[in-house]
């Protein structure tokens, strides 16, 4: 450190790059750049104590909810989330796969599923028909219809507006988290989430819009594995300072690079209610001045606008400025009494419509646990996912999870790597672990988060989420090339899942194409997987990808 409070530069020829957040783009960068340590000197500064970012763990009351653990931030995602799966099995964790079951709206006239056949399905077959050779339009005329906004699309292609508000809108919702901006969604999201195979999550059905018991995976002890992440990434001379906070960033150019400040951060001295606590270091210690080669901001993108303050030109004000984020609460709770009301839980022949064919008939025995399900999956209804749209505004929706149903360490031993472990007696029904998620708060006088049992109440937490409006897709995303510049005037590159898609896949891919940005090679380990980091490097750097170090 120099006499000014500055650290110098490193003098062995090496890039001296910090990154600025130690969520999952973060870490996948850094992993990505330690490949050579020869050619990088890496930083992570990250504010809180632990990194994941979002991908976070909590204690539970193992003998009561028949766990240890749970992950409450990111869940589980798609079998093709190849790049989170692979540095899961890096070290030593596996994903465990699911059958998805999943419960929309309430009622006989509002509720379907893809357990059994129901009213609200057999209803709007037509518009399910339709939606498929609307998926196939969007496709070849992705240019255009792609950023239209699915609401404007649903009444273009003169779509019942029930089928919207009880079918569309809470299944886009629910499992892209685009939460009560879902309606402003542009069409791109909408036919990637069925039809691209880097994206999709499961095939659309013709017949029920989601499959019957798509397969997902849930993932492992995420704090446990960032942990080990981090340790092994510190072995190979990655330097991850935790609990520290970017106070200002305060040149960028290209004769100096990049100088900053920061400060000691305590997460625990922050302001309740939502958003990020931005700026809340420790105004008692004095700031430290340092300097680096290239930045890599893996924060959310009005983070980075702030940070980035006076220093950002009109380029980066406008893209960054672009991105719209909302402030959501999770409510990880045991209230069944609060569940079972607000959601319907479990089979009902008043719910179910009349079959129309054997494998109908098949579902329906299923779901009443009278025979197992494809590939000798248990049979009963028991949903993982919900949600409940709100009479007053039907484009907004209060999402749910049934943890107990959905987290493999709920059904299995305590076992968290190798091949899946044995089944465990189910859990009874008032030990459930649930998650309530009230989205955007600036509603919440809609929210039904009052009538949860306060005594029931595991943990609270405030999440920054962003809103994948249509705007985001003509504003944002086609316009990230323009403001990647490693190496250049500004030797700033962003990652994060908001520079495409929120999905934690995502925010991995976009990490390692900051670090191929930057020099690092890319090891290759599956041709799907190398097929994505090519399509994001084009979308979101305009740069071809050259092709990576096959890994032997």
């Amino acid at each position: 450190m120099s006499s000014d409070g500055s650290l110098q530069k490193d003098k062995d020829g090496r890039k001296n790059v910090v990154i600025i957040g130690g969520g999952a783009a973060g870490m996948s960068c850094a992993s990505t750049l330690a490949q050579h340590p020869d050619k990088f000197k890496v930083t992570i500064i990250e504010r809180m104590s632990v990194v994941g970012g979002q991908a976070t763990s909590i204690p539970l009351d193992e003998h009561k909810y028949g766990t240890s653990w749970m992950n409450d931030g990111v869940q589980g995602g798609s079998p093709a989330f190849k790049h989170t799966i692979n540095f899961f099995e890096k070290y030593g964790h596996k994903q465990q796969d699911v059958k998805l079951q999943v419960s929309f709206g309430q009622g006989k006239d509002s509720f379907w599923t893809n357990c059994f056949p129901t009213h609200l399905v057999d209803r709007f077959s037509g518009d399910i028909k339709k939606f498929g050779t609307v998926l196939k339009i969007i496709k070849y005329t992705m240019p255009v219809l792609g950023i239209v906004p699915i609401r404007i699309m649903l009444r273009m292609f003169f779509f019942n507006k029930e089928f919207g508000d009880k079918m569309v809108f809470p299944l886009i919702a629910l499992f892209l988290g685009t939460g009560n901006q879902t309606a402003n969604v542009s069409c791109t999201i909408l036919e990637r989430l069925f039809d691209d195979p880097n994206m999709k999550l499961w095939d659309y059905d013709p017949e029920t819009l989601l499959p019957n018991l798509p397969l997902m995976v849930t993932f492992p002890h995420l704090e446990r594995f960032y942990g080990q992440w981090a340790d092994d990434l510190r072995s190979k001379g990655v330097n991850i300072r935790t609990n520290t906070d970017v106070v200002s960033i305060l040149k960028r150019n290209s004769k100096t690079g990049i100088t900053l400040q920061t400060a000691p951060f305590d997460p625990e001295d922050k302001p309740g209610g939502g958003g990020t606590g931005l700026g809340m270091e420790n105004k008692n210690t004095p700031a430290t001045t340092e300097t680096y080669d290239e930045l890599v901001m893996c924060v959310l993108a009005d983070d980075a606008k702030k940070l980035l303050g006076k220093t950002a030109n009109w380029k980066e004000r406008f893209v960054l400025g672009g991105a719209k984020f909302f402030d959501d609460i999770t409510i990880t709770h045991t209230d069944t009494d609060y569940f079972q009301k607000n959601y319907e839980t479990r089979f009902s022949d008043e719910l179910c419509a009349k079959p129309k064919s054997k494998q109908q008939e098949d579902k329906i025995a299923f779901a009443k646990n009278e025979r197992p399900g494809p590939d000798n999956e248990p049979g009963g209804y028991r949903p993982m996912y919900y949600t409940h749209s709100y009479p007053e505004d039907m484009h907004k929706i209060e999402m749910a999870f049934d943890c107990t149903n959905y987290q493999h360490q709920f059904r299995q031993d305590p076992q968290d790597r190798g091949a899946p472990a044995p089944q465990k007696a189910p859990i009874p029904y008032e030990n459930h672990v649930f998650q309530s998620i009230f989205l955007d708060k600036t509603n919440s006088h809609l929210w039904t988060i009052d009538q949860i049992d306060k005594s029931k109440i595991i943990e609270k937490k405030w999440w920054h989420q962003l809103g994948h409006r249509w705007q985001h897709y003509v504003r944002v995303v086609p316009n990230m090339m323009f403001i990647n510049r490693p190496g250049s005037d500004t030797h700033t590159t962003f990652a994060g899942s908001w520079t495409l898609v929120n999905m934690h896949e995502m925010a991995c891919v976009s990490g390692i194409a900051a670090a191929y940005r930057l020099g690092a090679e890319y090891v290759v380990f599956d041709d799907f997987a190398e097929e994505l980091l090519r399509k994001y490097l084009l979308i979101s750097h305009g740069v071809r990808y050259k092709g990576g170090k096959k890994n032997v």
